[in-house]
């Protein structure tokens, strides 16, 4: 079992910068990758930003690109997002998932929230104008 907790939400002013931190404990000896999705009221889930675990890759939304920055720390099993210039529109609760224990086959699509397998309970981020 792979356990997930995001971290690092609030309430934060157009323009401001925020970092989220999402560690995953248990048996993660096994993970491949860690993404973050976002979902705002009203909204369907999406895709933010992931990091592969092995290859050190990274895959954004368009809607991040040159904004938020996902990193990790791999003796730690934490990804982090770093989130700047952030706007109205990014409000929404932030999850973060792993693809852990079960190999993924070659092509996985990162961006897509069914290729993870473990999920955390979310954080709120809450951009004011």
């Amino acid at each position: 079992q792979v356990h997930v907790v995001e971290s690092g939400g609030g309430l934060v002013q157009a323009g401001d910068s925020l970092r989220l931190s999402c560690a995953a404990s248990g048996r993660t000896f096994s993970t491949y990758a860690m993404g973050w999705f976002r979902q705002a009221p009203g909204k369907e889930r999406e895709f933010v930003a992931a990091m592969h675990w092995r290859s050190d890759r990274t895959y954004y939304a368009d809607s991040v690109k040159g904004r938020f920055t996902v990193s990790g720390d791999n003796a730690k099993n934490t990804v982090y997002l770093q989130m700047n210039s952030l706007k109205p529109e990014d409000t929404a609760v932030y999850y973060c998932a792993a693809r852990s224990l079960s190999p993924p086959p070659a092509g996985t699509n990162w961006a897509q929230g069914i290729n993870y397998n473990y999920w955390g309970q979310g954080t709120q981020v809450t951009v004011s104008s």
